[in-house]
């Protein structure tokens, strides 16, 4: 939730709920925050992060944007004003070759993997690595933008303009998939007001409708982008970079290469020892996970089985003392402001993972 309006709220439940929520981020951290330069869930800026950090007293805070290092030197520039530690980073994703056929961190395309770079101290890059990130992001909006052309040949009724969805829902034109549910939202809203009305468009197109926007909007994500969607593409290892491509390109900006993990369960992802030391030989000294996903579920067996990979996984970093950035990512309405390390899934991990914290904040200092 959006912490600093549901404290206002007219409902006393959804006060209570986001009250709570403050109590459980005070003191704590967060080192995996997307900015509205990617796609921040709440539409918060790097500036908005760096205030939420300082009133909750984190002890550190991480920036991650998909493809652009945009946010970079106004983030650092906040948090230096802040006396807070902090790093930035950015995210895309690769293609792993010895991994080719396995699923990794990407559901459903094998050989894809999301992959991360902190400790960038500027927004500028080297000379030398200027191809690398001016590719990345003409590669991310191109496609984006045959996401959106082939999700309007399914949705004309709303069809949208790509270069009018970069201006109104972006400061820098980084288009990203939520930002097209966002607009497609919006358009609905401006094509059909009758609320009844729209919710029949919606189901016609959709199977169903959902009166919460935040559903609605993972919805439209769910079956027009993903995988069985109109604009959904099976992914080709020559549209991404490769995972020793964005480690060189990492590495000669100054910054630390790093896996990102997503829940243990996948081909890939199985044996935590042959992924981390595959990744060791390829100059990842970090590593990244979202913990709440690794333990939120209703299903008591799945929730099982995602503590397990954690522990694992955890453990297999702790042995070759790979420090491990963890946090909420912030990408999507609903994420939480920061994890709740009080609760029992997470309290044996507190440690470690604010070890990992207090790490990557020295690696903009190099």
């Amino acid at each position: 939730m959006d912490i600093l309006k549901a404290l206002n709220s007219f409902d006393p439940a959804v006060r209570q709920q986001a009250f709570a929520e403050c109590r459980n981020c005070f003191d704590s951290f967060n080192m995996h925050c997307h900015s509205f330069y990617s796609y921040n869930g709440y539409g918060y800026s790097p500036e908005m992060i760096v205030s939420l950090a300082a009133m909750f007293r984190w002890k550190c805070v991480g920036l991650v944007d998909f493809d652009v290092l945009d946010a970079v030197d106004e983030f650092l520039v906040a948090a230096k004003r802040f006396d807070l530690n902090a790093v930035a980073g950015m995210e895309t994703r690769v293609f792993v070759p010895e991994q080719a056929a396995d699923v990794i961190s990407s559901p459903g395309e094998p050989g894809i993997t999301y992959h991360l770079g902190y400790g960038f101290a500027s927004s500028e890059v080297p000379e030398k690595a200027k191809p690398f990130a001016a590719e990345l992001r003409r590669k991310a909006n191109e496609r984006t933008e045959g996401i959106l052309t082939r999700v309007n040949s399914v949705l004309p009724e709303i069809a949208l303009d790509f270069q009018t969805v970069a201006r109104a829902f972006t400061p820098r034109g980084n288009v990203t998939e939520r930002h097209l549910c966002a607009a497609y939202l919006a358009q609905a809203e401006r094509r059909f007001p009758d609320p009844e009305e729209r919710a029949a468009y919606w189901t016609g197109k959709l199977g169903k409708s959902e009166a919460d926007p935040v559903k609605l909007e993972a919805l439209i994500r769910s079956k027009t982008m993903k995988k069985g969607g109109a604009g959904y593409v099976e992914p080709k290892p020559e549209n991404f970079p490769t995972l020793r491509e964005m480690n060189d390109f990492v590495t000669a900006c100054g910054a630390v290469p790093t896996l990102a993990w997503l829940n243990g369960l996948s081909s890939g992802e199985s044996d935590p020892d042959r992924l981390l030391d595959l990744h060791l030989e390829y100059g990842t000294r970090a590593v990244t996970i979202i913990p709440d996903r690794n333990w939120r579920t209703g299903d008591r067996e799945q929730k099982a089985k995602l503590l397990t990979a954690l522990d694992a996984f955890l453990n297999a970093c702790a042995k070759r003392k790979l420090p491990v950035l963890a946090g909420t990512e912030l990408n999507a309405p609903g994420q939480l402001l920061c994890d709740d390390y009080t609760i029992p899934e997470l309290r044996p991990y507190r440690d470690q993972l604010l070890a990992g914290a207090a790490k990557a904040a020295e690696f903009t200092k190099r």
